[in-house]
């Protein structure tokens, strides 16, 4: 396989992803993708440091909000990382999830209609458009473009906007706005097929090439030799994700009622003490592997072409056991 990508959750901690990066790079992944998940670790002063230590892959947000930063801010921001690594950035945007948004006072009505308005004005604000004024109902500016850094050339910025869908109606739009979607993990292959066909949707509408446009996909992964092992990391994972944000697996075909009886077992989020293994046991080895892929490289390269199938682009490994090298060097795109 020619194209890979590897993604950061909340693991391993930030010195030991500026060293694996480097190895990634030397391996000659396409991509490093950075998480923002529940209130973690954030996503930008990671792949500032990415930029410092790496010189041709592509650095990427897998996925950031588009509810906690301005548009001025985002686009401010990602502009600042282009000026490290000029023309290597792409930023992933989600829509985010409750009850993390109300948590913060976040009300998450028509979200839709919200990245509309938000990714527009990222995308205007970083090709440096003078005066940019728009009264949107989510998204207000008056009269503003970005500076840049004293002596930086003005001119246009080359980064990728993508969005990080899960339901159709956003999956639609992603195919009709964005430069490219990260399609989210914890999806089965089935589910992904249909995502695809949305975005390729959401092309036709928007009278654009869905031959180019990009999809990559998180690829959840646990690897090793002990398959029984390697599921129930994934199972853990699998189940406080189910039970925080159960939108994902509505969207996989699970059942309602399951997905209830997790995040009450759960406790919700977040989970009481010994919540998650309790849900644990809700949760069967057929849902957790048509959610992940468990095993040694072999099987997960194996598995991985059940959603090459569905119609991505290539796969962004998520790893989630620990064992970073080892999934880093086994799972190269040279190794398949």
């Amino acid at each position: 396989m020619n194209r890979v990508g590897f993604c950061f959750l909340d693991r391993p901690s930030a010195t030991k992803q500026l060293e694996l990066v480097q190895k990634i790079e030397q391996l000659n992944y396409e991509s490093a993708w950075v998480t923002e998940t529940r209130l973690a670790r954030d996503a930008f002063s990671v792949l500032g440091a990415f930029a410092a230590v790496t010189k041709r892959i592509q650095l990427c947000t897998g996925i950031v909000n588009s509810w906690t930063r301005g548009p001025a801010l985002m686009a401010m921001t990602l502009a600042t990382l282009d000026e490290m690594a000029p023309g290597r950035v792409v930023c992933g945007l989600g829509a985010y999830w409750d009850p993390l948004a109300w948590k913060q006072g976040i009300d998450r009505k028509k979200p839709v209609s919200q990245m509309r308005e938000y990714l527009t004005i990222v995308r205007r604000l970083l090709m440096l458009e003078d005066h940019v004024t728009f009264e949107g109902e989510f998204v207000k500016v008056r009269d503003i473009s970005l500076d840049l850094g004293h002596g930086a050339t003005r001119e246009p910025k080359n980064v990728k906007l993508y969005i990080g869908p899960t339901g159709p109606v956003m999956t639609e739009l992603t195919g009709e706005i964005a430069d490219g979607a990260l399609l989210n993990g914890l999806l089965s292959a089935k589910y992904t097929r249909e995502m695809v066909n949305q975005l390729n949707k959401g092309a036709v509408k928007g009278g654009r090439s869905f031959d180019t446009f990009e999809r990559p996909q998180l690829i959840n992964v646990s690897m090793s030799n002990d398959v029984a092992e390697a599921r129930y990391t994934a199972k853990y994972l699998v189940t406080k994700y189910l039970g925080q944000q159960p939108h994902v697996g509505k969207a996989s075909g699970l059942d309602p009622e399951l997905l209830d009886r997790i995040n009450q077992t759960m406790g919700g989020w977040p989970a009481k003490p010994g919540g998650i293994e309790d849900a644990m046991k809700l949760v069967s080895d057929e849902i957790a592997d048509s959610l992940t892929i468990s095993g040694t490289a072999k099987q997960i390269k194996d598995r991985t072409q059940e959603w090459m199938d569905a119609g991505i682009s290539y796969p962004v490994i998520l790893p989630l056991s620990e064992n970073y090298d080892e999934i880093i060097e086994k799972l190269a795109p040279s190794e398949w």
